[in-house]
């Protein structure tokens, strides 16, 4: 459903529309190789972020993304892991909310009114209401392997997300050192046509990719990356679920 959005600006500007089309030449910041990453261009401190990335078990995601379908913005907040386990919240601006886990071969999701409404678009207001009545502010279940679920679970899947986005071959230009939350980091450029992109990467300890800037008339967004390698809280809710197969069957 949603996945396309989240591919295009973690993955495409990172490996693909951005990060590929610096001039040779311009990468002035290297020129003088000192301090963190002394002596690599910044398409090689790209390329080595990564693999290093695409390498980690489990990470969290964070940001605004624009939605293919809706032409609105995604706001995500997940912690998500190669196992396709994930724990974390949707939602749209101005459109609600949806908290979201996943464990197992089972998805759990907690609708607000707002996120509901939003998404009843065109039905009547009784059918609506009764939507609302029944789910709003409710755990409910489905199976992540039915049809309906299955553009959802992708947002679980931190093997598919970040597939391919090791194949770099970068020609990124230095920028600045700077810190993001209290950790030392680099800025690299990235220009393609009037689109800019700018990823930061650690500059201590792995050199994990931290966030990545698009200012991009088709994906403008930023998305931060962190809690690297650490376990996700994705634990059945307790209490009682509405079960939405068993609803649908």
């Amino acid at each position: 459903m949603r996945r396309t959005a989240l591919a295009a600006l973690c993955l495409t500007t990172v490996a693909a529309a951005g990060l590929t089309g610096c001039l040779p030449g311009e990468d002035k910041a290297d020129s003088k190789p000192k301090g963190p990453f002394a002596g690599l261009t910044g398409g090689e401190i790209a390329d080595r972020s990564l693999t290093t990335t695409t390498a980690a078990s489990s990470l969290r995601l964070k940001g605004d993304i624009p939605d293919d379908e809706s032409g609105g913005t995604i706001l995500i907040d997940m912690a998500l892991n190669k196992k396709g386990e994930c724990a974390g919240t949707l939602s749209f601006k101005g459109q609600g909310k949806a908290d979201m886990v996943k464990t197992g071969d089972t998805i759990y999701m907690k609708y607000d009114e707002a996120f509901l409404r939003a998404q009843s678009d065109g039905e009547s207001k009784a059918d609506t209401d009764a939507v609302v009545d029944m789910m709003a502010g409710k755990w409910t279940k489905m199976s992540a392997k039915g049809e309906d679920a299955k553009d959802i679970a992708s947002f679980c899947d931190l093997k598919s997300m970040l597939g391919g986005a090791e194949d770099g071959n970068s020609d990124a230009t230095r920028g600045k050192t700077t810190t993001l939350d209290g950790t030392p980091a680099i800025a690299l450029h990235e220009k393609d046509g009037k689109d800019t992109y700018t990823l930061y990467v650690a500059t201590e300890g792995k050199p994990y990719v931290l966030r990545i800037d698009s200012v991009s008339a088709k994906d403008p967004g930023t998305l931060t990356f962190g809690e690297y390698e650490k376990p996700v809280p994705a634990k059945k809710p307790t209490g009682k679920i509405l079960d939405l197969d068993a609803l649908g069957s």
